[in-house]
């Protein structure tokens, strides 16, 4: 009966897991400037913008993923914090 159950429960758990990631949409994930585009599965890709700078992108797509580094079209860069001028 406790195995039943056990098997059950670990059956439930990791019918949720993917639930719970796909639940992350983009906006929930870091933006970056750049972009590892790479090649994923038959004919899709996959956009990993989590890459500060070009040249952080770059060894991963060196390190064997066949993509390339690409600006990141959804980034939007912070505003830049206006500089409050003190009257004397």
């Amino acid at each position: 009966m406790r195995l039943a159950w056990a098997i059950g429960l670990a059956v439930g758990a990791a019918a949720l897991a993917p639930a719970t990631v796909s639940a992350m949409t983009w906006h929930e994930r870091p933006q970056a400037p750049w972009c590892a585009v790479y090649p994923w599965g038959l004919g899709d890709t996959r956009w990993d913008c989590s890459y500060a700078t070009l040249e952080a992108c770059v060894p991963y797509i060196l390190a064997g993923n066949r993509g390339f580094c690409n600006p990141n079209p959804r980034y939007q860069a912070p505003e830049p914090h206006k500089r409050r001028h003190r009257k004397h």
